[in-house]
């Protein structure tokens, strides 16, 4: 399972004309599953996510987490993030878990997360979605487990 993780000062996702999920201050985390991928993955990704110290303390140092900034999440489901692209001009996806099981592991990791006491956001799984974000910094990270 992997999550792309971008620090933002807001950041929302629009289906269709529609806003699906917008957040202030947070993690917009785009979300891949991988074949083989289970809820003990999606639970041990989540606890990173979560506890990952990318924000900046009074010192400006990165020292402080999403919940301990009173931030929240935005999570975006992308299986491009799970594609093989060590060989050609083409990903191959093959690496992806099957529509079905990476939606089951998509929602169950967006559960944990709310359930967590993070406010939490999704886009549409599946869906052509339009990202848009402010990211500080900018700071990205690519989590995997």
């Amino acid at each position: 399972m992997i999550a792309l993780i971008q620090r933002v000062s807001e950041a929302s996702v629009t289906v269709e004309g529609e806003v699906t999920g917008a957040i202030g201050q947070g993690l917009l985390v785009l979300l891949g599953v991988e074949q083989g991928d289970d809820e003990a993955k999606a639970d041990k990704l989540l606890h990173r996510v979560s506890g990952y110290r990318i924000f900046p303390d009074q010192e400006g140092k990165m020292n402080l987490n999403v919940s301990q900034t009173g931030g929240s999440l935005l999570v975006v489901s992308q299986f491009t993030l799970a594609a093989d692209t060590k060989r050609g001009m083409r990903p191959s996806f093959s690496c992806g878990a099957h529509p079905s099981e990476a939606e089951r592991l998509y929602d169950y990791f967006v559960a944990k997360a709310s359930a967590s006491g993070i406010p939490t956001e999704t886009g549409r799984f599946a869906a052509d979605m339009k990202v848009a974000l402010v990211n500080e910094g900018p700071t990205t990270f690519w989590l995997q487990v």
